[in-house]
């Protein structure tokens, strides 16, 4: 190894040839294309993997637009129904006010009917009583005037006179 000319002595020449050595063999073996290759399915898996990405953000802001809109689609669809619910209760509110003030109004007449009824049934029931105690009254006096007329001997008299006369 003493005859070797001195730069082959030093380490760093064999470092060197080495290296020129294990990449020489790279080129051979064509590494560095595998390298590439390997680089480029890795980008194309990347790219893939990104439009995949931008697909399904896509995607799901169209989901996300659809939802916004069938939601504000919903809510106008509620305030409508509830506005109508609204309506429909003072429309009912409103009926109800008028039927009971309809069912008042057939009970006073009612109750006016009844009371006229009533009155009509004192009224007889007082001239009937009126009568009766009238006549009552009549059939005393009547009673009596003839007690006295036959205790009277000139209405005795004036009778029998008649009987002669009718006979």
């Amino acid at each position: 190894m003493h005859n070797l000319p001195a730069f082959m002595n030093e380490p760093e020449f064999w470092v060197r040839c080495g290296l020129g050595i294990f990449f020489v063999i790279l080129v051979v073996a064509n590494v560095h294309g595998k390298i590439w290759k390997s680089l480029g399915d890795t980008g194309a898996a990347v790219r893939a993997e990104l439009d995949e990405a931008v697909r399904i953000r896509t995607e799901a802001q169209e989901l996300l637009n659809r939802i916004k809109a069938d939601r504000l689609k919903a809510e106008q669809k509620a305030r409508e129904i509830i506005a109508l619910a609204e309506e429909e209760a003072q429309r009912m509110a409103a009926e109800a006010h008028a039927k009971l003030e309809d069912n008042i109004k057939r009970r006073e007449a009612l109750a006016e009917r009844k009371i006229a009824q009533a009155e009509a049934k004192a009224a007889a029931d007082v001239k009937a009583a009126a009568a009766d105690l009238a006549a009552q009254l009549a059939e005393t006096i009547l009673l009596e005037r003839v007690q006295k007329a036959s205790t009277d001997g000139l209405v005795d008299k004036a009778i029998g006179q008649l009987e002669g006369r009718f006979n």
